[in-house]
Formats: C-alpha cells, sequence, structure tokens
C-alpha cells in the first residue's frame, strides 16, 4: 500500500515563497516517480513538476518553470517542491501523486494525472495579491 502525504500549504502574500513535502514510504522510492499536481474548482487538475524515481531527470509546468524547484531526500523519503516568486494565479490545491515506474527510472506520461496509481490528500495554497 503506498501512502503519500502532502504538508506545507499555507498563505503566502504574492511574491513570497512555499515549500510544500510529500512524505512517503521507502518503496514508493523506490519503484515511483513522484509527481506534483495542483487544481482549482471546476478545472482540471495540472501538471506542476515531476522528478524520476532516482531523482535524476526533473520535468516543470511552463507556468512554473524558472522559480520553482522539485527534489528529493531519499534518506528522508521525501519529496520536496520549493516554489518562489508566487503568484495569485497559483492559488490551489496541491496534490503528490506516484506513478510505479520499476526498475526504470521515469514514464513518458508524467504529466498526465491519470498515469499515477496513488495520490496524497492535498494541501490548500493561498497567495494573495
Amino acid at each position: 500500500q503506498v501512502q503519500l502525504e502532502e504538508s506545507g500549504g499555507g498563505l503566502v502574500q504574492a511574491g513570497g515563497s512555499l515549500s510544500l513535502s510529500c512524505a512517503a514510504s521507502r518503496r514508493t522510492f523506490t519503484y515511483y516517480e513522484i509527481g506534483w499536481f495542483r487544481q482549482v474548482p471546476g478545472k482540471e487538475r495540472e501538471f506542476v513538476a515531476a522528478i524520476s524515481r532516482t531523482g535524476s531527470n526533473t520535468f516543470y509546468a511552463d507556468s512554473v518553470k524558472g522559480r520553482t524547484i522539485i527534489f528529493k531526500d531519499s534518506a528522508k523519503n521525501t519529496v520536496y517542491l520549493q516554489m518562489n516568486s508566487l503568484k495569485p494565479e497559483d492559488t490551489a490545491v496541491y496534490y503528490c501523486a506516484a506513478n510505479w515506474v520499476g526498475s526504470g527510472d521515469r514514464s513518458s506520461a508524467y504529466a498526465t494525472p491519470s498515469a499515477y496509481d496513488y495520490w496524497g490528500q492535498g494541501t490548500q495554497v493561498t497567495v494573495s495579491s
């Protein structure tokens, strides 16, 4: 059973920073790539960033590229999403998700929500103008 737990959301002013965490089991880190997605009411879940199983590859949506970093701490079984220069349009519920890749490093569908097998409960990020 894969369990993911997000934390770190909150209220921040535009231009500020937040660091979200996604804690997972050791097995998750061994066999899964991890993605971050976000969703606002009435809209589809949107890809934000992903990191491959080994951490050697990272991917970003154009909307966050250059101001967001995804990285993992294998010793803590945690993936982090560091978001800087936040904008009001970044306001959303942020979810981390795990996609099984086995002995591979990443999948070609890292940006596709339906490719992911497990999801966390989400954490709210609100950016005030």
